[in-house]
């Protein structure tokens, strides 16, 4: 790999393997101790350095060994959490217990004080954001949910960007992951270990990560991902575990606005 001279020395000639899981469209290279992401500079990448940073002493996030930018890439490495991602088939075969932890991890980042936070992601931000994206052609609608587009949905990310405009919710805002997906969240000796992919961390209302976290369980429990089919789970037992009802307008604005990210 052509890599900054810094990185090089540090990994020198370790083993490693190639993480395949994630779907940011990022390079990611996983050593024993070690992971370093590899990705065009963007807004997105570069927050994740920089909240990795803020989020330090806050939460259980990666160690930064290196960040460097080179000819409009940006390269990570960062110490390697130990565990395994909440996605791996020990967890969902008891989903009495994985919807637990989620739910303890989700009460772990709304626990921090945002009050210095460097990051916002309100909606009147994400919006910004997404706008940009879709006139920029950026968003993918052919891995969009079934009926986000065509018949009975909107006709092109134009459109649900309007609607998104025009139906914007109450926010309670607090500290978010921004992508609260199964694959995100490393669990080791049955407890959250530590949160990864932080690009769209940041300051947002409660539902940005609820929503994506009850979108994951339908997936990962649904077999999308090529993966075994779990009959029987009911996601909804996320909204008993965090002992609140579900807010289902708030649900569906925020699985839509991810889908022009």
């Amino acid at each position: 790999m052509n890599l900054p001279p810094k990185i090089k020395e540090i990994i020198g000639a370790r083993p490693y393997s190639i993480d395949k899981i994630g779907m940011s469209g990022s390079q990611v290279f996983q050593f024993e101790d070690l992971v370093l992401k590899i990705e065009k500079q963007r807004e997105e990448s570069d927050n994740e350095h920089l909240m990795m940073s803020w989020l330090a002493n806050k939460l259980p996030v990666p160690k930064i060994f290196c960040s460097e930018n080179h000819n409009g890439i940006n390269y990570l490495l960062m110490s390697r959490i130990e565990g395994n991602m909440s996605c791996a088939p020990e967890f969902l075969e008891n989903p009495a217990n994985l919807v637990k932890l989620l739910a303890r991890g989700l009460e772990m980042l709304w626990g921090v004080d945002v009050s210095e936070c460097p990051n916002n992601n309100s909606i009147e931000n994400k919006l910004k954001l997404a706008e940009t994206r879709v006139q920029d052609n950026l968003c993918d609608m052919e891995d969009a949910e079934p009926t986000t587009y065509g018949a009975g949905g909107f006709e092109n990310p134009e459109e649900l960007l309007q609607w998104l405009k025009e139906n914007r919710p109450e926010e309670e805002l607090v500290f978010s992951h921004g992508d609260y997906c199964l694959p995100n969240i490393i669990v080791k000796n049955n407890r959250v270990n530590g949160f990864i992919d932080l690009g769209r961390s940041g300051i947002a209302d409660k539902y940005q990560d609820i929503a994506l976290c009850y979108r994951s369980l339908q997936h990962n429990y649904g077999g999308k991902y090529g993966g075994t089919v779990y009959e029987g789970f009911d996601p909804e037992t996320l909204f008993h575990e965090l002992q609140i009802a579900p807010d289902w307008s708030k649900i569906k604005y925020y699985i839509l606005l991810d889908e022009l990210f």
